[in-house]
Parts: C-alpha cells; sequence; structure tokens
C-alpha cells in the first residue's frame, strides 16, 4: 500500500509540482486519506489556478458492493483532483469533502467512475453554490500510473463541481448532456463562483 501510495505522489509531482501545502484526514474504520494543493499559473493566463489532490484513495481497489470477496489486488483504483481559480473563494476548506469522497469507496463501498456523481451534502467550501461533483475522464493533466504485480492502473478524476440545478438535470439527461451545455455556453468551471448554466 504505501509503495502504491508513493508512486502515486511521485506521478502528481511530475504532473503539478510541488505541493505548497497537505493536509490528512481519517475516518473511523478507514485508511488515511491526505489532500495536496499545487499553486501556479495555467498556460497563457494570469490569474493562477489551485489544485487539490487526493493521496491515498489509490492504496486499495474499488470492489462492487455486489461481490462476496474483496480482491485485495485486482479492481479499479483512482484518486481525485480539483482545480479552481486562486483567490476569488475559501476553497482550501475542501480539504475535507474531498477527504470525504476519496473515502466513499471504503466506507460505501463505491465505485468511482467518470460520469458518476458525488454529493456531500453541504457547500464544498464556505459560500460555494456547489454541494456536489460530476467525475470527469481521466488522462488530461495527470496521466495513469501503471501499477506491476497484476493490478489495475491509477486513474486520476478531475471533479468537476456541479449546481444542485446542473446535479437534477444531470440525474435525467446524463453526464454528456451535461457537459454539452457547459461547453456550449462557454462555462469556466474553474471559477468557484459560478452560476449555473442555463438549463431551458
Amino acid at each position: 500500500m504505501e509503495k502504491v501510495l508513493a508512486l502515486v505522489e511521485a506521478r502528481l509531482r511530475s504532473a503539478l509540482g510541488e505541493p505548497d501545502a497537505r493536509a490528512s484526514v481519517t475516518f473511523l474504520g478507514t485508511d488515511r486519506i491526505e489532500v495536496l494543493r499545487f499553486t501556479g499559473a495555467e498556460n497563457g493566463e494570469s490569474r493562477p489556478v489551485v489544485r487539490y489532490a487526493t493521496l491515498g484513495m489509490a492504496a486499495r481497489p474499488m470492489t462492487d458492493p455486489t461481490d462476496l470477496v474483496a480482491d485485495p489486488v485486482r479492481g479499479p483504483r483512482a484518486e481525485l483532483f480539483l482545480t479552481v481559480r486562486a483567490g476569488l473563494a475559501d476553497t482550501d476548506k475542501v480539504l475535507r469533502p474531498l477527504a470525504v469522497l476519496a473515502a466513499s469507496p471504503q466506507v460505501e463501498g463505491v465505485v468511482v467512475a467518470p460520469g458518476a456523481s458525488l454529493d456531500v451534502g453541504e457547500p464544498l467550501w464556505p459560500g460555494a453554490p456547489f454541494t456536489s461533483v460530476l467525475v470527469g475522464e481521466p488522462g488530461g493533466l495527470v496521466e495513469d500510473l501503471e501499477l506491476d504485480g497484476g493490478m489495475d492502473p491509477v486513474r486520476f478524476l478531475p471533479l468537476l463541481p456541479m449546481t444542485p440545478n446542473e446535479a437534477a438535470w444531470k440525474r435525467v439527461h446524463g453526464a454528456q448532456a451535461l457537459e454539452e451545455r457547459w461547453l456550449a455556453a462557454g462555462t469556466d468551471l474553474r471559477d468557484p463562483l459560478r452560476a449555473s448554466v442555463r438549463l431551458d
């Protein structure tokens, strides 16, 4: 487990640079989850962004709750990351909600995959218009991490904050339809204070 997490952290550092802060959260009956913060400017943009990445979720494979016996080796592995524009909101308070989401495979037996909705039941940070996120496709900013010994690769899944209206609309129409709405409207998904996209 420690070896896997060391490789995961090395991949995050190679893709995002050195973290400037980290926090650790432990829930009863689960492994420790860390959240690393990375700050820096985007290519060609003046306003810096801050990225929060989980470390610990990939220590164990996610297993289908209907499986009678959990395979300790095989099964999907993932870490989560969130990117927002810096300085517009108190987004550092997202550390605990992110750790809750990263612990959900251990706590609730869910398999986190692209297209899924994850809800924390409260604003992601103080004043945030979002209580849930859409899990995006991996392979963009941080490439999958291949592992030895028959283990599935670690996928780094971006989280896209959703307003309650967007989350409700997504449940009916699906993730792809919501992403198309965002794209058509030119929605800045990194704006921590953005309004909901038009859904009528």
